[in-house]
């Protein structure tokens, strides 16, 4: 009979019995815990969180004290004012801790024993304080012999913060054991009820793993083949019926067309770049290398004035950088090869700035560069780091279309973990761009000028990548750019 009584029942109502028979028991289960959480709750709250917390504050009193240790002599040892700040921070930490416990504590043995830690610290950091006097006027040799004497009365305070932690250590331990006691009472409870969840989770998987792993697997092996036999619908049917409109539908597919369609108009891009990169080459360095020559040949014969040397020089210098340029274009596919030498960012700013001075008077343009001082020295390519600088300003002199001003700020700084960082902040106030761009800006091909290639900014950035750098920009529309550079401070 219930065996038959079963086999009226569709699959969900089977699901849903058996769900609501675990459901009632786990409910009477959580009421029996519930009532004994309570009771646990109660021994927690009067003992575990006020020996915990008194705990806790001892361990970090003892802490702060540990950390104060070893500062002195490393000020002995380099006279570096730095030691004595930390250390300073940490006696703060140690009063604040000292603050904390005093308002924890009830008892009269507990008071007793922080006020004897409150002395003894007191005399230690006032003799602590003579010995940094003697070594800040230079009387090594009795600070140190002094020093000696201190440790002693470290040591004694240290043994005092432990002895009061590990009372309150034995009393959490204490509470902990009666919580035990309380929690092997309530495991007897929850062990029927787990048994009873096993049994009927057990009956759970059978009908999963009958009636829908079944069919789904042999869905799988008919792809394209309907299997209902006409006898009962239920919602494994409508299961397969879904599978099988998912296995038709066309979204996938229609996605992978569109990422191929993406990557083969990439390729094409890249395609062309070739093909005009070895044009350009072809076109451009025969007559460079004539003019290079025509100009060697012009600097041994004529005397040049000193304005008529200046222009030589710009002209020469320019001629540099437009072979660098096709050089570029033609690598851009390829990370850039360094040549590296030790040297300050701040020589390179320079040197660009000269380089265009002629270009940004005809921007009517004027630059100013911030500085307290040179760079750091860092291992960098000047030739490279400069081509990055005269695209940027150049691309700044071309946004500001009626001329202003290029600020070039020059900064040392500290980059997580403690990493040193040269940092060059070049602004413009032309016309900004939208922040909707800003996350293409460096991508290559990606311009908003009618006859740009869109590759000096994507080269710029791989040169600073290749320089363990990165470029960053920020920007509001009408209101300029701003370009920073940060390098790495190298030494080798």
């Amino acid at each position: 009979m219930f065996y038959k009584f079963t086999l009226h029942l569709s699959l969900k109502n089977r699901v849903y019995l058996v769900n609501a028979i675990v459901l009632f028991i786990t409910l009477i289960g959580a009421s029996l815990m519930v009532l004994y959480t309570y009771r646990i709750e109660k021994i927690f709250k009067t003992i575990i969180n006020k020996n915990v917390a008194i705990f806790q504050s001892a361990e970090a009193l003892g802490t702060s004290l540990v950390n104060q240790k070893g500062f002195v002599s490393y000020y002995f040892l380099d006279n570096n004012p730095d030691w004595l700040a930390q250390l300073r921070e940490y006696r703060l930490l140690f009063d604040e801790h000292l603050v904390t416990a005093k308002s924890l504590i009830e008892a009269p043995w507990e008071k007793q024993t922080l006020a004897q830690i409150e002395r003894d610290y007191k005399d230690y950091i006032e003799t602590r304080d003579k010995v940094i006097e003697l070594y800040k006027v230079g009387d090594r040799k009795e600070g140190f012999v002094l020093h000696q004497k201190i440790r002693e009365s470290f040591f004694h305070i240290l043994a005092l913060c432990d002895q009061f932690k590990s009372f309150h250590k034995k009393q959490i331990q204490e509470a902990v054991d009666i919580s035990q006691r309380e929690a092997n009472r309530l495991r007897y409870m929850a062990l029927m009820g787990v048994v009873a969840v096993i049994i009927l989770s057990l009956l759970v998987n059978f009908i999963f793993a009958r009636h829908i792993m079944g069919p789904i697997h042999e869905l799988v092996l008919q792809a394209n083949f309907d299997g209902s036999s006409g006898d009962s619908v239920d919602e494994v049917v409508a299961l397969k019926q879904s599978v099988l409109g998912l296995i038709e539908d066309s979204e996938l597919t229609h996605l992978a067309l569109k990422q191929s369609q993406t990557s083969l108009m990439q390729s094409e891009k890249m395609a062309l770049l070739g093909k005009l990169a070895a044009g350009t080459a072809h076109s451009i360095r025969n007559p460079l290398t004539s003019v290079k020559m025509r100009l060697f040949s012009l600097a041994r014969t004529c005397s040049f004035s000193e304005s008529q040397q200046e222009d030589f020089n710009v002209i020469s210098g320019e001629i540099v950088q437009i072979n660098k340029i096709v050089e570029n274009y033609l690598e851009f596919a390829r990370p850039p090869k360094l040549i590296v030498k030790k040297m300050s960012p701040s020589v390179v700013i320079d040197s660009a700035v000269h380089l265009l001075a002629q270009r940004l008077s005809s921007y009517h343009v004027e630059t100013k560069i911030l500085r307290d001082g040179p760079l750091p020295e860092t291992l960098l390519d000047p030739e490279q780091l400069k081509e990055v600088i005269v695209n940027i300003m150049i691309n700044a002199c071309e946004a500001m279309k009626k001329g202003g001003h290029i600020v070039i700020l020059e900064q040392e700084a500290y980059v997580e973990p403690l990493k040193r960082v040269d940092v060059i902040r070049i602004t413009d106030e032309g016309e900004g761009f939208p922040q909707s761009i800003k996350g293409q800006m460096f991508d290559p091909f990606f311009t908003t000028k009618e006859e740009g290639t869109g590759l000096g900014l994507n080269i710029a950035f791989n040169i600073i990548h290749e320089h363990g750098g990165w470029l960053d920009v920020t920007s509001e529309e009408g209101k300029g750019a701003s370009f920073v550079i940060t390098l790495p401070i190298k030494d080798a």
